[in-house]
């Protein structure tokens, strides 16, 4: 009853995260900039200190660092494969435009990131109450950014409002269904690390080459700029002060 519960909170957050985007859409680069602090933010202080610590019981720090940067080069290749393919016109002045299979690549990794969180969840319960609180503590807490990137994502490939939606109610309910997988499925604890340092590659691509550039194009550097660091420092709090 108690995951139900933690299950249904998730979802509340992440929607509430996307709402909260599309309603600012007229200011959506500041929201992109406060998303790339949060991306970024949960990349460096959330899944790579994560992926360190399960997973060097089992590989070195290099090897953990080398599935990062596969991670990244993996996001990249798609990334640009998906662009070639989509085979983007240009636009009045002349600039590639992005297409909603980019935003589609972008979400789903958000969702599969988002399903890994519901994991650690059931999995840290079978640990104990204790280790499992913690946990909770820390996905709810950049759940609600998870839904502003979702919706973000989308939205700014090009993609329109009933595909953000979609995508925002699958990022939703990924949590809920990443603690109902570990009532059936168990991740062997040697590929636990392995599978967040490929997480935190995705994300740093995302944060680093998709959000901040976007954010900063044809708008005011100081304020996204700003709310970059801001993304960044309230994850970075959360996760200090859930302990993790």
């Amino acid at each position: 009853m108690l995951l139900i519960a933690i299950a249904f909170a998730a979802f509340c957050a992440t929607l509430a995260g996307g709402l909260f985007a599309l309603r600012l859409k007229d200011k959506l680069h500041l929201v992109l900039g406060f998303s790339a602090g949060a991306v970024i933010g949960v990349a460096f202080f959330d899944l790579l200190p994560e992926a360190l610590e399960l997973g060097g019981k089992y590989q070195t720090t290099k090897a953990l660092l080398s599935w990062a940067a596969l991670g990244f080069l993996i996001y990249l290749v798609l990334d640009r494969i998906v662009f070639y393919l989509g085979r983007p016109p240009e636009n009045q002045d002349g600039e590639i435009a992005r297409t909603p299979l980019h935003g589609t690549l972008g979400a789903g990794s958000l969702s599969g990131h988002s399903f890994l969180d519901g994991i650690a969840i059931g999995f840290a319960f079978q640990v104990s109450q204790a280790v499992g609180a913690v946990v909770t503590i820390a996905v709810l807490a950049h759940d609600f950014s998870d839904g502003i990137n979702t919706m973000n994502v989308v939205l700014k490939s090009g993609g329109n409002r009933r595909q953000a939606l979609r995508w925002l109610f699958v990022d939703a309910l990924a949590p809920g269904a990443g603690i109902v997988s570990t009532f059936f499925v168990m991740l062997p604890d040697r590929f636990l690390g392995i599978v967040l340092a490929i997480f935190f590659g995705f994300f740093l691509y995302i944060g680093a080459s998709d959000f901040i550039p976007e954010s900063h194009h044809a708008h005011p550097k100081f304020l996204t700029t700003a709310m970059t660091l801001i993304g960044a420092a309230v994850i970075y709090l959360a996760v200090t002060l859930a302990g993790r």
